[in-house]
């Protein structure tokens, strides 16, 4: 059996599916949904297996992994009020099992719960710059369309505040990715983003093709880190992309990211494995498994192309 004919037969085959790891998240998916009972959701009028019915979905919140976390979603994406900056997407973030945005409630939601833990897994991945998490956001922007920030939309998927090793105060903006590529088109040039990119000196001179698909997005998050510690007296900052090891898509991207700076103190990325990794390290809450065995573990996939070769 190929690849393709396993997506076929998971009701997930798709042709915008252009890459092997885009198509194995989505057959990982559907295999999650299977296994967990839900019914297949829809695509205009087919059957789509990386999705669920939409109104049971919302209802029912099965898109998330714990009832700590169905809590988390009904008061930061039920309880959303016009004005607070957040944008979330309807209907995907109850029916699309591919979506990052439900993905980052299912990792940061239990820790929003459990700040301890968040805390020893930022310490370990900053190699102790950050040693206290002291609040999780989601969805989070200074100020959408606001002058003082960059006067777009830009928002970081996660807003994590922190204590520096030094005590200080600081903050880790967190962009995630799953299956989505960087590719898209390019958003308007603003005068801002260079005014605040001259100000973070740690650009090369060039900022031409850090306006270009697909570094645009990594580089107006990585602005939005830089003005939100300027504009709110932050004393240390950090914008991080977090994304699965076999994205090449945005693996490429990010290489091609770091030949544009010219020191990395404001910027990194992360691995959702590495990630993972030291949330196992530091705990046997069973959300962690669960949140592997959803997103991570591609083995399924093998072991069924194997047993059919």
């Amino acid at each position: 059996m190929t690849l393709k004919q396993l997506a076929k037969n998971y009701d997930v085959e798709q042709t915008i599916d252009g890459s092997k790891f885009r198509r194995r998240a989505r057959v990982l998916q559907s295999i999650w949904r299977e296994e967990q009972g839900y019914p297949c959701g829809v695509h205009g009028n087919s059957q789509l297996g990386s999705r669920l019915p939409e109104e049971e979905a919302k209802t029912k919140l099965w898109n998330y992994l714990t009832d700590t976390i169905r809590a988390v979603v009904k008061a930061e994406v039920r309880g959303a009020k016009e004005g607070d900056g957040k944008l979330f997407g309807y209907p995907r973030i109850y029916n699309d099992l591919l979506s990052s945005q439900p993905l980052c409630f299912n990792l940061f939601g239990e820790l929003t719960q459990d700040l301890a833990l968040a805390s020893k897994v930022i310490k370990t991945m900053t190699a102790g710059s950050f040693v206290e998490v002291t609040k999780i956001d989601f969805e989070y922007s200074p100020g959408r369309r606001d002058k003082r920030y960059l006067n777009d939309r830009s928002a970081f998927d996660v807003f994590l505040r922190c204590k520096t090793s030094t005590g200080k105060e600081g903050f880790i903006g967190i962009e995630v990715k799953y299956h989505e590529n960087l590719a898209g088109p390019e958003g308007k040039d603003k005068e801002e983003y260079s005014t605040v990119a001259r100000k973070m000196k740690c650009f090369k001179e060039d900022l031409t093709p850090l306006k270009k698909s697909p570094l645009q997005q990594i580089w107006r998050d990585h602005l939005l880190a830089g003005i939100t510690q300027k504009e709110d007296e932050y004393d240390d900052g950090l914008f991080v992309t977090l994304y699965p090891k076999d994205n090449t898509h945005v693996s490429k991207a990010l290489s091609a990211y770091r030949t544009h700076l010219t020191n990395e103190e404001t910027f990194a990325s992360w691995t959702l494995e590495e990630f993972v990794n030291v949330l196992q390290a530091n705990s046997k809450a069973p959300w962690i498994t669960s949140f592997n065995d959803r997103y991570l573990a591609f083995e399924k996939i093998d072991k069924l192309l194997e047993s059919d070769s």
